[in-house]
């Protein structure tokens, strides 16, 4: 059984979550694609502000851990739940709602992360 359109796309955005390249970033989205870090921060809009913004706001491979499942999809629609954890300091439980292009590439991206009680 071939993975989902969806999971491969979010399989895609963990490996370039943990590898900070700029064209694993990039070829997650299409050239006018929107990205939001919450529901009500502005927009990164375009290829090159997201993966700018990435590359501002980057995750250090090994400081992190994500578990996910795909909570919905369906035509252009995919909505992920996460957990993902620092084990430093924090622990986020997350939703991403993700709109996918026929080609497998998000045209928006909007995420809703909350904090959890941190269990190191």
């Amino acid at each position: 059984m071939s993975a989902s359109r969806g999971a491969e796309w979010v399989a895609g955005y963990v490996a370039a979550w943990q590898s900070n390249d700029p064209a694993d970033i990039g070829a997650l989205f299409t050239d006018d694609a929107v990205y939001r870090t919450s529901p009500d921060s502005p927009p990164r809009v375009g290829r090159d502000a997201i993966v700018a913004g990435w590359l501002e706001d980057l995750d250090e491979p090994g400081t992190w851990a994500f578990d996910w499942s795909i909570a919905h999809e369906r035509d252009d629609l995919l909505l992920v739940q996460g957990r993902t954890v620092y084990p430093a300091a924090k622990d986020y439980v997350n939703l991403w709602i993700v709109r996918l292009e026929p080609d497998g590439r998000a045209t928006e991206f909007t995420e809703w992360y909350m904090p959890r009680d941190h269990k190191g």
